[in-house]
């Protein structure tokens, strides 16, 4: 739907915009350049395009709200129920290249006397993401971001191999590292590849939760702005890399 939607004009674009529920539009929303989705939410009226943020990923949200000039970006915030906004204006403080403009304030979240099985019903939610739901975080109460003492993951294939009757705390994984908020783009790229996962746990200095990095995310901002337009020939790995500062080997563009 995004792409067939950018290949339309803009008027019949709004056209379309205006006839589909803001769940929905925000779910496209999130899957357009850059470019498009800017274009897109200026032609919706104020307390729509609040509404349809609302609907949106808070880290998406924060994305597509800090490329819009600042008088905008307030004037949105102010009009979202305070609720919605208050993970996005977090999200916001964090440069966006570092593991707190990357995060999710929304990952799965469960208190160690959780059970297995409701820590499996949760990572089959539709609406949460493969690499979201890879892993899950253990955390004393309150179960949102911060959230309590952060004690550790679980991952999904431990998950599966437990009885469900089992409490999660016999699962945790302690030894994980964890990202800072200020950890670069690199040192995240970093930390997938030496640990081979798909998720990161955001850790801040007390110990608390504050989100996770999706590889996704990571994969957004190291693709050129406009990739989600491009085609399969058009991405060669040396273009990618060299749009996104990077040397091909893994070393830092200006290094």
């Amino acid at each position: 739907m995004a792409h067939a939607l950018h290949d339309l004009s803009p008027q019949v674009r709004q056209a379309v915009a205006g006839v589909l529920s803001n769940e929905r539009l925000a779910d496209i929303v999130e899957e357009l350049s850059e470019d498009d989705q800017t274009e897109l939410l200026s032609q919706l009226d104020e307390s729509r395009a609040a509404d349809v943020l609302e609907a949106m990923n808070p880290d998406d949200a924060a994305d597509l709200l800090g490329e819009l000039p600042a008088p905008v970006k307030d004037r949105l915030l102010e009009l979202m129920e305070p609720e919605e906004s208050e993970p996005v204006r977090r999200l916001l403080q964090y440069s966006s290249d570092t593991a707190g403009g990357l995060m999710t304030t929304e990952p799965v979240v469960l208190t160690p006397d959780a059970t297995i099985a409701e820590a499996l019903a949760r990572v089959r939610n539709e609406d949460i993401t493969p690499a979201l739901a890879s892993l899950v975080f253990v955390c004393r109460p309150p179960q949102a971001t911060p959230t309590g003492q952060y004690l550790g993951c679980v991952h999904i294939q431990r998950l599966l191999r437990e009885a469900p009757f089992e409490l999660v705390a016999g699962a945790v994984d302690t030894d994980l590292p964890r990202l800072s908020v200020d950890a670069s783009l690199t040192e995240v790229t970093r930390f997938f590849a030496t640990y081979n996962l798909v998720c990161a746990p955001v850790v801040d200095a007390e110990g608390h939760l504050l989100g996770a990095v999706s590889v996704d995310d990571v994969l957004d901002h190291l693709l050129p702005a406009n990739w989600r337009t491009m085609s399969l020939g058009e991405m060669t790995p040396a273009r990618a890399m060299s749009a996104a500062g990077t040397d091909v080997d893994g070393g830092d563009g200006d290094g």
